[in-house]
């Protein structure tokens, strides 16, 4: 069984850890800004003006407590939370592989069809979606087998750099064109398609919950690098990062993700919903009513460095949401079979990135007859999960595993029991609107 990890010394932080605990915090929004910011908050703005905007927000609110609890434990015990589960029991750790792992498929199936949709519009190769999302999945799994990862994580800073840059100039151009009226539309909550929508659009907003799961896996493997390198849990002790500068870096990188989230959907909302362009179903066509809206605001040129660099992200979301799925399926396996040195949690790993590329590939030949439809179910299969996640995150920072110092305070855990009632009450109206 687990054991509690050794307090640290508190200590001010270097200008360089401080750097390297944003690492996992812009990976984090690197992921997000993909289908979540690019495809539905696009999608909201353009259908129901800045009507959901609200929703947007309350999402990223609700979910933040589940996603700092990664955060914490990581830092803190330079562990996967999924070792906070199993204190509780190998009960925990099943129920989340048995909640999480049917559905990563399907979520990676709609993240690279949106990927294959941003790549096709940009490059205008004539080519079907599966096909090229399928050449996608292989190329991230050659990198990940290889240890890719770690160099595009540098590079993922300068590209999602760019794009905030790109999308906050966008949306400021279009504020003039927008409804303000709309802000105050709640029309949608009395229409059972609507909150269908709602439902999927909070799923991935910011990010599936199961994202903590890797979050503390991110965070851990730096920490373990400030505190003297991947020694394993004996040597994890003294030394590293404060705990708070750990989660201010990801409270600064959350708060850059939710403020996108409302800035794509602005964007929706000026030059989609006015000119009445009903998005497309189809990820090609509405990957290119996407990049469009840079070029109308932005002009040509801008438009395409502004779609190159939402190719970028977007392949960043695509290797990125990987690399969730077989750290996850890795760190579940290690813990279902109390193998939780680092070297078995290696081993797994890299046995399970074929596997879950080749059923990724599957579900994109299989469902791809309607991407909104995939996109739909992926992002509401992953809201239905999200209490589960959020219960178990909530009792594993508050478990024995977890040091005192590192424990979250009450307004936070408040927070994390109102996401989790809220949540679960959406949830079972989901299954009556359906």
């Amino acid at each position: 069984m687990t054991t509690s990890a050794a307090p640290y010394q508190s200590r001010t932080v270097p200008r360089a850890s401080f750097s390297k605990l944003l690492g996992p915090a812009l990976l984090f929004s690197g992921v997000a800004i993909g289908t979540s910011h690019l495809v539905q908050s696009t999608r909201a703005g353009a259908v129901y003006g800045l009507g959901l905007v609200g929703v947007i927000l309350l999402a990223n609110l609700l979910k933040y407590p589940a996603f700092r609890f990664g955060v914490d434990y990581g830092h803190a015990t330079g562990r996967s939370i999924l070792a906070g589960y199993r204190h509780l029991g190998r009960w925990a750790v099943v129920l989340f592989a048995l909640a999480i792992l049917p559905i990563t498929p399907i979520i990676h199936g709609a993240v690279s069809a949106a990927t294959a949709g941003v790549f096709i519009a940009v490059t205008g190769i004539e080519a079907q979606t599966p096909v090229v999302g399928a050449i996608l999945l292989l190329v991230v799994a050659g990198l990940l087998y290889r240890g890719g990862y770690e160099w595009l994580d540098k590079i993922n800073r300068v590209l999602l750099s760019f794009l905030v840059i790109s999308t906050v100039i966008a949306t400021a151009l279009v504020l003039p064109r927008v409804a303000w009226p709309t802000l105050t539309d709640f029309s949608w909550m009395v229409d059972p398609v609507a909150v269908l929508f709602v439902i999927a659009l909070a799923g991935f907003m910011p990010n599936p919950l199961e994202v903590s799961v890797s979050q503390s896996l991110w965070t851990a493997r730096v920490e373990r690098n400030l505190r003297g390198g991947e020694q394993g849990e004996k040597q994890f002790g003294a030394g590293g990062s404060r705990i708070a500068d750990a989660r201010l870096a990801f409270a600064s990188s959350y708060g850059l993700t939710a403020i996108l989230a409302v800035c794509f959907c602005i964007m929706g909302a000026g030059d989609m919903r006015p000119g009445g362009i009903v998005p497309e179903s189809s990820a090609p066509a509405f990957a290119a009513q996407v990049i469009d809206l840079y070029r109308v605001v932005l002009g040509d040129s801008a438009a395409i460095l502004a779609s190159i660099a939402a190719l970028s992200v977007m392949l960043t979301t695509l290797l990125g949401g990987v690399d969730i799925g077989c750290r996850i399926a890795a760190s579940a396996f290690q813990h279902i079979s109390d193998r939780t040195e680092i070297a078995a949690f290696d081993r797994y790993y890299r046995r399970v990135i074929p596997i879950v590329v080749l059923l990724d590939i599957a579900v994109l030949f299989t469902l791809m007859s309607d991407f909104t439809a995939l996109m739909d179910l992926a992002t509401s299969l992953a809201f239905l999960a999200a209490p589960v996640i959020a219960v178990l995150n909530h009792l594993s920072v508050i478990g024995k595993t977890m040091p005192e110092h590192a424990r979250p305070g009450a307004a936070i855990s408040a927070l994390n029991i109102v996401a989790v009632v809220t949540i679960s009450g959406l949830s079972a109206a989901f299954f009556i609107l359906r």
